[in-house]
């Protein structure tokens, strides 16, 4: 299996650290607000990595945090007159429900920043006792220039970044590109106790001792989207290699960035999406696919017409299986016929090719193509067939979106006494002000392709 290693900038193979396992860190949100389309491109593809090696057989080590003590959690908190633990609480639960809807598995750990502090403090001390760290009035920075490799996996010179930057008055930095580790308390936000006075941590230090509580002191696999390279995990890596003393990840692994309609995604031009809203529109599952369609180091244009195009491909995948359950379910137990036996072997052929473009660096375009063709070997399989042979592709099929995490069992369809029945209980938490329930019945529906619309004659809804 060949990984392109973001570190060394070549396709290598990959050589577990432990025989049979690998552990994987991909840095999750930070939970201040909806999942937007973007952060749904990184749990996508590294999920779909972790498929891939537990078909393969490893035991997979899949850890993703969520950070949940962040400059914008405290704003949304003061904004809303909450604490910041509501916030963060609120929109744990509504990212994985977003992720749920994605199809992507739960983490075997999905650790929480604030649960994590003590390890933290643990860390910045042994830093600073190595001289790696200092303090300043309550905030302890990081010395860049006593880590030799800096700029390694960003590719960036210090001198060069540091003649760039700009140095404030009065900076208590000993050197421009130092970074903070930890930061003083401020007035109504969130701090904890530490030997430098109450505070909280910085972002990078999070990362550095979660993956190193929930994998050990080197990661087979660190992923995240691309926009994390620098500063983020160029910084985990001169934290935890100056204070562990060993390689931090053997492999990066790093998804381009998702643009819509060949822009750059923002708030500002208007093109800025979240997942939910996307949901309005679009099955998830779609949305998956449509993700899967691309190379995850290619830039990826979302855009109506290409999403649209995905939904067809999709239809087509999903259409051949159903008629291959009626093949199966009205034939009778037999044995393949020659004709069979031979296109067996074709099917096999295309299952190799699949696999060939997964382990090369998850070439999930090529794979789908594969699953294609198979589509296209089931789709001239006529009644007179073997049903041996109807289960076999059918089998063979639903094993490979199951490793691309497509979902193949269609949703049963509510009745439409149970809809009025759940947006009746809907009005009677919104009448109760339990906007959460409300909020999660509408998603219930939502999933189910049911749009409601409140006017002032009531609640109306739709199939969509």
């Amino acid at each position: 299996m060949k990984l392109y290693n973001t570190l060394t900038r070549k396709k290598e193979e990959f050589v577990p650290v432990n025989e049979g396992k690998v552990g994987i860190y991909v840095c999750g949100p930070t939970v201040y607000n909806y999942i937007h389309i973007g952060n749904a491109r990184p749990m996508v593809v590294f999920d779909t990595v972790r498929r891939y090696f537990e078909y393969k057989g490893y035991d997979v080590n899949y850890v993703s945090n969520f950070t949940d003590v962040d400059d914008k959690i405290i704003k949304k908190a003061i904004e809303e007159g909450v604490d910041a633990h509501e916030i963060s609480e609120r929109f744990i639960v509504e990212c994985k429900k977003d992720m749920e809807g994605l199809n992507v598995k739960p983490a075997t750990t999905h650790p929480k920043a604030t649960e994590e502090i003590d390890g933290m403090i643990k860390m910045i001390e042994e830093l600073i006792a190595e001289d790696y760290a200092y303090e300043k009035n309550g905030t302890v920075y990081f010395r860049t220039r006593h880590f030799k490799n800096y700029g390694q996996l960003s590719n960036k010179n210090l001198d060069d970044m540091i003649a760039g930057a700009r140095i404030a008055v009065n900076e208590e930095k000993d050197d421009a590109m130092d970074f903070v580790l930890w930061k003083p308390k401020k007035e109504g936000e969130p701090s904890w106790p530490s030997p430098w006075g109450d505070g909280r941590p910085g972002w990078h230090i999070e990362c550095s001792v979660m993956s190193k509580k929930y994998i050990g002191d080197t990661i087979d696999i660190h992923a995240g989207g691309e926009d994390l390279i620098f500063p983020h995990h160029e910084n985990e890596i001169a934290q935890s290699e100056a204070c562990n003393h060993e390689k931090f990840a053997n492999y990066w692994m790093h998804n381009a960035f998702l643009n819509i309609d060949n822009k750059k995604m923002s708030k500002s031009a208007g093109n800025f999406f979240t997942v939910r809203e996307i949901s309005e529109k679009y099955d998830l599952q779609v949305i998956r696919f449509f993700m899967l369609s691309a190379h995850y180091r290619s830039p990826l244009n979302f855009s109506d017409t290409l999403v649209e195009a995905s939904k067809n491909g999709l239809e087509r995948i999903l259409t051949a299986i159903d008629r291959l359950r009626e093949l199966v379910a009205d034939g009778q137990e037999d044995q393949m016929t020659e004709a069979d036996q031979k296109n067996v072997e074709e099917a096999k052929s295309l299952v190799a090719k699949f696999e060939e473009a997964m382990e090369d660096d998850f070439n999930t375009a090529d794979a789908i193509s594969a699953i294609f063709e198979l589509v296209k070997l089931a789709n001239v399989t006529g009644p007179e067939g073997s049903t041996a042979y109807d289960r076999y592709l059918l089998d063979t099929i639903t094993r490979l979106c199951e490793i691309l995490g497509i979902v193949t069992d269609k949703k049963e369809e509510l009745l439409d006494a149970d809809i009025e029945a759940l947006i009746e209980e809907r009005q009677a938490a919104r009448k109760a002000r339990d906007f959460a329930r409300a909020d999660q019945i509408r998603d219930q529906l939502a999933d189910q392709g049911i749009i409601l619309e409140d006017t002032r004659q009531g609640v109306k809804w739709r199939r969509a």
